[in-house]
């Protein structure tokens, strides 16, 4: 028995409102999105885009983060309940289940009608979104930890958590959160998978964004951080699932889970793309992308202008 394992019994609702409980990972949501936006705004200001670049990146981006991790679920882990009546995935949203690899495949679909709509490379606006996806990705982790979820298997580490709303959940509802120490004391110590994971895309950001700022990746090698991110992200994933539970039972004897086969395709992508980027000749021209984009917003606006004049009159 480990007696150094640190107790978690948090306790997933942030707040009641009437019947309505606002958890935690909501909250962790909020805050991923929010540092999304706040460093988008600062790259974006960087570069000399204007304000309404991010808007336009905002709505598309949340827009395919949501629909892909929510869909990217029922498809992946629970297709037998979903594809049968697949209205659920809407009606049944509360009772959880959110993809990440949905959510990233949502997120390049929405780049793509965001570069649509604003005239700028594909390849930019990926690697734009791999500088904030690191640290959004290590924000819901913490939503997932405040959850007691994607828990890892048992350890004798000295950092392993007691996750007592996991482990003895009925207990738990019992005495509504004060669990018996002697109840606490049979719950396993396990690998805290969350924060591994935290960690490695903390790491993962740091290093992108030191890549942005110091060498001006994003505008002289177009593609090498998508490819980081996608190498650091679904990497790590991939190695941290092996110290994690199984979460469906269908994954029950299985090699690898279904976690690792997803992160597959996007490890090879992320290598193809650096393997590309570093290439091809690094771009002198940074400013082409930005000063292309801001003449287009020009003469859009133009056209704006003259046929509101030809209303007015």
């Amino acid at each position: 028995m480990n007696f150094l394992s640190i107790v978690w019994n948090w306790d997933p609702t942030l707040v009641m409102i009437g019947d309505l409980d606002i958890r935690w990972y909501g909250l962790m949501w909020a805050l991923a999105i929010l540092a999304a936006e706040r460093i988008c705004s600062m790259t974006f200001k960087h570069e000399g885009l204007p304000p309404r670049t991010l808007e336009s990146a905002f709505i598309w981006i949340v827009l395919g983060t949501f629909i892909g991790a929510r869909v990217g679920h029922c498809l992946f882990y629970e297709p037998e309940t979903y594809l049968p009546e697949p209205w659920r995935i809407i009606t049944d949203i509360r009772d959880g289940g959110m993809a990440s690899h949905g959510a990233t495949i949502g997120i390049i679909l929405g780049i793509w009608f965001f570069v649509r709509r604003n005239r700028l490379p594909f390849v930019w606006g990926l690697d734009r979104i791999a500088i904030v996806a690191p640290l959004s990705g290590a924000i819901i982790r913490l939503g997932n930890l405040f959850n007691s979820e994607i828990v890892g298997y048992p350890t004798d580490a000295p950092w392993g958590f007691k996750f007592v709303y996991h482990d003895a959940r009925q207990a738990w509802h019992q005495y509504g959160g004060d669990v018996p120490a002697d109840i606490i004391a049979d719950i396993p110590a396990r690998h805290p998978a969350q924060l591994y994971e935290a960690l490695c895309y903390l790491i993962t950001f740091a290093l992108i964004l030191w890549i942005y700022y110091r060498w001006d990746a994003g505008r002289r090698r177009p593609g090498l951080l998508f490819g980081i991110a996608m190498i650091g992200i679904f990497l790590t994933r991939f190695f941290i699932e092996f110290l994690k539970e199984r979460q469906e039972a269908f994954e029950e004897g299985w090699a690898l889970d279904m976690g690792q086969i997803l992160s597959l395709p996007f490890i090879i992508i992320g290598i193809i793309v650096i393997i590309y980027s570093l290439r091809r000749p690094a771009v002198t021209d940074i400013h082409a992308v930005v000063n292309y984009a801001n003449k287009a917003y020009a003469e859009e606006d133009k056209k704006k202008n003259k046929k509101n004049g030809k209303r007015g009159k």
